[in-house]
């Protein structure tokens, strides 16, 4: 009976909150952590626009890109926990630079309340359309058979296309060189122009180029084939293992944000990301909705930092 009693008054604060959040006509801004273009920016603004829908006020997309994601992080952490500012990030911001930096101006635990995670994507590895390897075994063959190392792109240092790279060059053997970008738009750029032979990128960010045919697709990091992408095989099926790669976006809000709001905007989220519309826009751009709880937003960011803390460790990566 006080578990029933509690949700109700939770329930009925968030009401409440929405109420006089909605009177008070503020817009709400989501920071993001990445340029715009990017697979990051692609998701943020299919929130910001459902989010914006169902609580009847202007959300806007504010980019802040640079120290995979630090930059955007201490804006945010710094700013009034009144919700009317949010950050939206990827996991490297999250759970990767705790392990890539000595210090940091934020932390996740002090600074941050988990609002809800939004999606969750796998890495897939491409290349220009004119490499003439048609899987990544084959890319691997050409990085060993060149005297120098073959450049790979990834969206910044100790980031989850990074991070995939390493996993790559490890269970592969394969010659390869880390060329860092301040996100994955330019990286894509520089992979189309032939700066660069190849990058892992999530896929929403990705499959418009590859279905254009301006990038080809190698290997999937993930367990099972991609349902956009069901002719390419993953990195396990290619006899490559260890790789596989989940790259999830979430939303948060400064500490301190009022426990009512935060029910608030996570209700938000849930009812965006379950809507038959934006669900089918985010499924056909290649992107899982993945809403939660703040608590087990919570837990996902913990599990993720020791994991990922660790192979970072384990290869001496320093963030810039």
């Amino acid at each position: 009976m006080l578990r029933k009693l509690a949700m109700i008054l939770v329930a009925g604060l968030a009401i409440l909150a929405g109420a006089a959040f909605a009177q008070s006509g503020a817009p709400v801004k989501i920071v993001i952590a990445f340029p715009p273009g990017g697979p990051v920016d692609f998701v943020a603004r299919i929130l910001a626009q459902g989010l914006g829908e169902d609580l009847g006020q202007s959300v806007i997309v504010e980019n802040r890109p640079g120290a995979n994601g630090a930059i955007s992080a201490q804006a945010v952490a710094k700013s009034a926990p009144d919700g009317t500012t949010l950050w939206f990030t990827s996991a490297g911001a999250a759970v990767m630079n705790p392990a890539l930096y000595d210090s940091l101006t934020y932390d996740m635990q002090r600074d941050f309340a988990p609002v809800s995670l939004v999606v969750n994507n796998v890495e897939v590895l491409v290349v220009n359309p004119a490499n003439r390897a048609t899987s990544v075994t084959e890319l691997v063959a050409q990085s060993k058979q060149n005297p120098n190392p073959m450049p790979i792109a990834s969206s910044g240092i100790g980031s989850m296309p990074h991070l995939a790279m390493e996993l790559l060059a490890d269970s592969s053997g394969a010659k390869l060189m880390h060329v860092p970008y301040k996100g994955a738009a330019p990286a894509i750029t520089d992979v189309m122009g032939g700066q660069v032979s190849g990058f892992f990128g999530d896929i929403p960010g990705l499959i418009g180029f590859i279905r254009g045919g301006r990038l080809k697709p190698l290997g999937i990091a993930a367990p099972s084939r991609h349902p956009l992408l069901p002719d390419v095989r993953t990195l396990d099926e290619q006899g490559i293992h260890g790789v596989d790669s989940n790259n999830w976006y979430a939303l948060f809000a400064p500490m301190k944000t009022p426990p009512a709001r935060i029910e608030q905007l996570n209700a938000a989220v849930r009812r965006v990301l379950t809507s038959e519309s934006y669900r089918k826009r985010l499924l056909e751009s290649g992107a899982e909705p993945m809403p939660s709880t703040p608590e087990q937003l919570a837990a996902l960011v913990k599990a993720d930092t020791a994991k990922w803390g660790r192979i970072i460790r384990d290869k001496k990566i320093k963030g810039e």
